[in-house]
């Protein structure tokens, strides 16, 4: 069942204009456990010596993840498993997730996804769900922007593509890296607590639930009427 932790309406109805960003492995896309088992396999070839390795780097873009790797050979034989690996695994949205989003797109409010994955990655995923990329008004990539989470630049960046002043964006996020960025950034944060405990969410929230689907734009102050 959901979490709500303390509080109930997240934005108010004298908000102007709201605006929502997803990230999307953990949040919309039920994927963490199929990298977590990927990351899991290429650190016990090639330890890093970095403790639950797979769980650290949630949130991280490729190009810092591959940088615990010292060998240039062994990061380019990874880099080529990984793209094999997303090209192959199938992309499974949590219930009621598309539901939601596209409850979101009716009621106009400017959506985009905000993710530390790659444009090859959302390719394949695009393959599988063409109508994906239709449902968003931007994607942010990780490859688009040059600090990636937990630095903040990736929210700033999705909000100023969609119109919205930050501080009238709602963020859902499910990673602690992602979170950070998402508080930094000055958005509304929304924990996911798909990946992570809610114990462990929760400080960096300002509210935590266990799926999206757990949410109605009422509680969003977001009217169901565009």
């Amino acid at each position: 069942m959901a979490q709500f932790i303390d509080k109930t309406i997240i934005m108010t109805e004298n908000t102007k204009k709201r605006g929502v960003l997803f990230d999307l492995d953990g949040v919309l896309l039920d994927s963490e456990g199929q990298y977590s088992i990927f990351w899991g396999e290429m650190e016990k070839e090639y330890p890093t010596g970095v403790p639950d390795f797979a769980a650290y780097i949630k949130g991280f873009h490729l190009t810092r993840i591959l940088g615990y790797f010292a060998d240039e050979a062994v990061r380019t034989e990874i880099m080529e498993r990984l793209l094999e690996f997303e090209r192959s695994m199938r992309y499974v949205f949590f219930p009621g997730a598309l539901d939601f989003v596209k409850q979101l797109r009716n009621a106009g409010v400017p959506m985009a996804i905000v993710t530390s994955s790659d444009r090859k990655k959302m390719q394949a995923l695009y393959s599988q769900y063409p109508e994906f990329p239709t449902l968003f008004d931007q994607i942010v990539t990780g490859d688009m922007v040059t600090r990636a989470k937990p630095d903040p630049d990736c929210f700033l960046m999705g909000a100023k593509q969609i119109g919205v002043d930050i501080k009238d964006c709602i963020v859902f996020e499910d990673s602690r890296n992602g979170l950070i960025a998402a508080r930094a950034s000055g958005a509304t944060v929304i924990g996911i607590a798909s990946t992570l405990s809610a114990e462990t969410v929760t400080p960096l929230s300002d509210l935590t639930v266990n799926a999206v689907s757990e949410l109605t734009l009422e509680q969003l102050g977001i009217s169901s009427q565009v």
